[in-house]
């Protein structure tokens, strides 16, 4: 997010923080790790344009999970009530792909995107239809893909088996067949 900082007509020193107008009217889940949370606004029509919508309303989203293994976000749908825009904003420090290519699955199936670039993430926009129930969004890295803890264990077990291999002579080892 931007800052602006500026001087009131009064002399009176103003400091304020802008949102990006997109999360003024948007949705958002909110993902926690290591105590930082992360807000993943998602939204309809592609745009703020009151015309597009109608008495249908606009589709559910049941729930929004990161799926580690798969290096990814799945959104699961509880009601759609027509063929529509869905869009997903997406901070750098949750997902992120090579050279900006990311995957997308709706229903399993293959689909395109669309991906526009943000200060602090990616915004990723897809057509869904009225029968859609999961959509998945894959990269490369997703948080938290190494933690501390893990990359410090495998520090020390590195240098643990250096130490090993230098003090011990493998020549001395008894062979079995």
């Amino acid at each position: 997010m931007s800052n602006v900082y500026a001087e009131h007509v009064l002399d009176i020193e103003a400091f304020g923080q802008y949102l990006d107008i997109s999360q003024l009217e948007a949705e958002k889940f909110e993902f926690e790790f290591d105590k930082t949370s992360y807000p993943i606004y998602y939204g309809y029509h592609g745009s703020m344009d009151d015309s597009m919508t109608d008495t249908l309303g606009d589709p559910t989203v049941k729930e929004m999970i990161i799926n580690q293994e798969r290096k990814s976000i799945e959104v699961t749908f509880e009601h759609v009530p027509k063929k529509t825009d869905f869009w997903v904003r997406i901070p750098f420090e949750v997902l992120t792909a090579d050279k900006e290519k990311y995957q997308l699955l709706i229903d399993g199936v293959d689909t395109g995107y669309d991906l526009m670039k943000m200060p602090d993430g990616y915004v990723i926009g897809m057509i869904i239809s009225e029968d859609t129930k999961h959509v998945e969004i894959m990269g490369t890295t997703v948080i938290p893909e190494f933690g501390t803890i893990a990359i410090l264990v495998l520090g020390f077990s590195l240098l643990g088996l250096v130490y090993f291999a230098r003090k011990t002579s493998f020549a001395n080892w008894t062979r079995i067949n």
